[in-house]
């Protein structure tokens, strides 16, 4: 037993197993990828973003697939492909893109890749990485350009960074729509993930925020 749900415009898609558990794009990703690497199909990698979890570069460079990360948006993406001459990319949200097919995200395309991969075996058969803890939290600034300046805010998620450096990761965006800086952290355990990212937030907060 295996699922399928499709976004409002039907380019992104996650599964369901037949436990019940949601497997997000990420894991997909995941199963992608190798049954391409194992068929020579990837192009040379796979092309992800900053939300892609910490996990999944783990498995890659595990297995001995390049990637190459991106900022967040299935056009930058497609964009990274192109450079680098590889066929294979997408998001945790579920987009998932084979040149091959299209130069774009199709949710079909992605639920008939998974089959394909998976063959014989059942989705909840499939394990795909040590996924780690993964926190985002919104803050509302004032202005998008005060990000970059805002000292105590960046010397305290360089300090962070390093602290998780080979463990896992900090990345902090602003919105492209709203008013809003993304604080994501990724770290091994979930109390240390929440403890770094409400201490990031509430610094974002006291210095840039609304």
């Amino acid at each position: 037993a295996i699922g399928f749900a499709f976004d409002g415009d039907g380019d992104r898609v996650i599964a369901v197993d037949g436990t019940g558990e949601i497997r997000d794009g990420d894991e997909l990703l995941t199963l992608v990828a190798l049954d391409l690497n194992r068929r020579d199909g990837l192009g040379g990698g796979v092309v992800v973003t900053t939300m892609t979890n910490y996990g999944f570069h783990s498995k890659m460079e595990a297995e001995g697939i390049a990637v190459k990360e991106t900022q967040v948006g299935d056009r930058y993406v497609q964009q990274g492909m192109t450079e680098l001459g590889w066929k294979f990319g997408g998001e945790q949200s579920g987009h998932l893109i084979w040149s091959d097919f299209a130069r774009t995200g199709d949710g079909i395309a992605g639920a008939l890749l998974t089959l394909q991969a998976l063959g014989e075996t059942r989705l909840e058969d499939f394990y795909a990485f040590d996924r780690l803890p993964q926190r985002l939290v919104n803050v509302k600034i004032r202005s998008r350009e005060e990000i970059p300046t805002a000292a105590r805010f960046q010397a305290a998620v360089q300090e962070e960074s390093a602290k998780l450096e080979g463990r896992g990761r900090v990345v902090v965006r602003p919105s492209g729509t709203e008013l809003l800086v993304r604080i994501m952290v990724e770290a091994p355990e979930p109390e240390e993930c929440e403890s770094v990212v409400n201490r990031l937030a509430e610094i974002a907060e006291a210095e840039i925020g609304a």
